[in-house]
């Protein structure tokens, strides 16, 4: 079931709206009559925002790298030009570049991996913050992962394990300022390909093994026994984004089908 207004009249940043997962939140969200503002650096996020014009809604693009604070803060200061507030931010960006065991990775790999999955939220809520601040009201979603216990992808594990000691320390310090700050710890999830990859390599044997490691990990400790799908994702985020999560905060949701990370 859809509850078709529990974003109106909100302005709702989605970040890594291009593809998979994002995608799904800013087309959701949407649909419940939120006005979204779509982060992305690719240009594929002009496609999601057409999409949500043509069907009636209202979109804005901002194709920048949330790798920087520079990148956050133009997303923040575009909303708040366009639309005077921001009243819901969801993080999106991240995901693993590589998947091996820990003493395959070089430094500069490990780097990358962390600036891929962790720093991308925490500039984005360092960039959304004083104006949620003046509001005194604000609701952030940040997107995490149970592979915060997970084998061949250590440097994304302690990325998303960051994630989640930010929005908990996050919510305890600015509850008192009216905001609201939780996670989601996805699971496995089945999505079509990416149109752009993560690492465009081809994969070598060793990493198609090492791969297929972490998909029957994932299977294996999920008490459904599956990977769930970008609507099942995508319910439990916009649930904690909306309004009907108010008495919630400081909380890392696990949606991995038993597996809690």
């Amino acid at each position: 079931m859809i509850f078709h207004d529990r974003f109106k009249d909100k302005i709702v940043i989605v970040t890594g709206a291009a593809q998979g997962i994002g995608r799904g939140v800013a087309l959701r969200v949407a649909v419940e009559n939120g006005q979204v503002i779509l982060a992305d650096r690719s240009e594929l996020v002009d496609e999601v925002a057409n999409e949500i014009i043509h069907a009636g809604g209202t979109a804005l693009t901002v194709k920048t790298d949330l790798e920087s604070y520079a990148g956050a803060q133009t997303v923040v200061n575009a909303a708040i030009e366009h639309f005077g507030r921001v009243d819901v931010l969801i993080n999106n960006v991240g995901g693993a570049i590589w998947m091996k065991p820990y003493d395959a990775f070089s430094q500069d790999e490990i780097i990358k991996e962390i600036n891929r999955s962790l720093f991308p939220t925490l500039w984005c809520c360092r960039a959304v913050l004083p104006e949620m601040l003046k509001q005194k009201s604000g609701v952030i979603v940040n997107v995490s992962s149970i592979a915060t216990r997970g084998i061949n992808r250590i440097p994304y594990s302690a990325a998303k394990g960051g994630v989640n000691a930010l929005t908990a320390s996050l919510a305890f310090e600015h509850a008192k300022d009216g905001i609201r700050v939780n996670a989601i710890a996805t699971g496995g999830t089945d999505a079509p390909p990416r149109k752009v990859p993560r690492n465009a390599n081809p994969l070598t044997d060793d990493e198609k093994h090492w791969m297929q490691q972490v998909v029957d990990q994932t299977k294996d400790r999920s008490l459904m026994g599956r990977y769930g799908t970008i609507d099942e994702q995508v319910n439990a985020i916009v649930f904690l984004a909306s309004d009907e999560s108010s008495y919630m905060t400081g909380s890392v949701i696990a949606v991995g089908g038993g597996d809690q990370g």
